[in-house]
């Protein structure tokens, strides 16, 4: 069959294998040549897709929870949405989230998502106290920072190339309402917005959606948000109950010209004077501040039959200034906006494959458009020079000597792969476009 991830590229012919207990995992590894686990398909590009595929969701089965004191263990092809339907009731929320609820635990710990408070929290690997993987030999591996440390801090970022992961137990965060108070603060340049993020360093969450398409004294202008949750009885008298959205979805793939440079551009300032209008402080549920596009079933079609790359890199702090400057004027020259740009502060990384290191991220969502890749190669080479990498868990097209130059510790990574899979059995499109096998570095 036909699959691809959420950006809907690249689209490869594969065969997905799905399993419902251990056993059943082990029989598809022992069988496989080549083969990588996948969760519910939402990063962006090729490091969940092979030709064979393991497939996970099947196997969600929550195993414990301990109301008391904040943890829970469950398999690893349970969505976050279903975990926060079990845990916010018991007054927990997971201490670190992504923009999207629906996300296996596993592909969560391969990625190592980050949210809006890495600045102050980390990544989701800090908070998982213990994980069993199943490696490419048939052993299981009970893992923690005491238990072959080595091989969990790995795996956590791991991209699902050191085993496949049956369950793992993550402490949670104490929840007294399902509401977050926020406030947006507009920001004239990138220097304020920046200026933004140092001043409200101790805020839980924070982020910025930037207007890529501002030039001359307006580069990089933007909404920047913090927000903290709520006491309980501060927003509402509602209990704590998991905010489900109404999920609304789309027929079909919007045309290719439905969004024109020139219509982002409109689209642009419009949102920059409406969000700019609202002062003070206002309530959102978990919801709709986390997870605004969930409410969309299918918002990928948005970018048409061609889909989108997703380019996220991340700068260290002494060069983030320079580096999104002139990322910003490259997209301007090259007249290809992205649709989307969301700008964040991280803290320092911990994995040999971890993505963030102290410094500011941006993520930005191109259409496949002419030109696009040409545009990408030359926004490489000031991520390059100054020292920053692209998000794994977001690259579809990225060159072998750049994640080499970029992730200094993948050596490491690479020396406990050839320990526990000698065979190279665990292979994506991305590891062999990445040289991440032991046969071709």
């Amino acid at each position: 069959m036909l699959v691809s991830n959420w950006n809907n590229y690249p689209r490869v012919e594969a065969a997905l294998a799905d399993f419902r207990s251990q056993d059943e995992a082990l029989s598809i590894l022992e069988e496989a040549n080549k083969c990588i686990p996948r969760g519910l398909g939402r990063s962006y590009g090729d490091c969940s897709l092979g030709a064979d595929i393991i497939s996970t969701p099947g196997f969600k089965r929550l195993i414990h929870l301990d109301p008391q004191k904040g943890t829970l263990e469950c398999e690893s092809g349970t969505s976050l949405d279903q975990i926060l339907s079990v845990i916010i009731p018991h007054g927990w929320f997971l201490p670190v989230t992504p923009g999207t609820s629906r996300i296996t635990l596993g592909g969560a710990i391969s990625s190592d998502v980050h949210g809006k408070n890495h600045h102050l929290h980390g990544a989701f690997g800090r908070h998982v106290l213990d994980l069993r993987l199943l490696t490419p030999q048939g052993q299981v591996l009970e893992c923690s920072r005491n238990e072959n440390p080595e091989i969990f801090q790995a795996v956590c970022g791991g991209m699902g190339l050191l085993g496949l992961i049956l369950s793992a137990r993550i402490s949670l965060m104490p929840l007294e309402s399902v509401f977050i108070r926020q406030k947006t603060i507009p920001a004239a340049d990138l220097d304020q917005l920046m200026g933004l993020f140092e001043s409200y360093h101790q805020s839980t969450y924070t982020v910025a959606w930037m207007d890529c398409l501002k030039s001359g004294r307006n580069l990089g202008r933007g909404l920047f948000m913090h927000g903290e949750h709520c006491r309980a009885g501060e927003a509402s008298r509602r209990g704590l109950t998991h905010p489900d959205s109404k999920v609304l979805s789309l027929p079909f793939n919007l045309p290719f010209r439905a969004l024109s440079p020139l219509g982002i551009k409109a689209f642009n300032s419009l949102y920059f004077y409406r969000k700019s209008r609202r002062t003070g402080y206002q309530f959102s549920n978990i919801a709709s501040f986390f997870y605004p596009l969930d409410v969309i079933d299918n918002w990928n079609l948005l970018y048409g039959k061609k889909g989108f790359l997703q380019y996220q890199f991340v700068l260290p702090s002494r060069n983030s200034r320079e580096g999104l400057q002139k990322i910003l004027q490259h997209i301007n020259s090259f007249g290809q906006p992205p649709y989307l740009a969301v700008l964040k502060l991280l803290g320092p990384g911990e994995g040999p494959l971890s993505f963030a290191q102290y410094g500011y991220t941006l993520a930005l969502d191109f259409p496949m458009r002419p030109g696009v890749f040409s545009l990408l190669k030359a926004l490489d080479r000031v991520v390059q020079k100054l020292g920053g990498r692209i998000y794994l868990a977001k690259d579809a097209r990225m060159q072998k000597h750049m994640f080499w130059q970029g992730y200094p510790r993948a050596k490491e990574f690479l020396e406990l792969k050839k320990k526990l899979d000698p065979e190279n059995k665990l292979s994506s499109l991305q590891s062999r476009r990445l040289g991440l096998c032991q046969n071709q570095y």
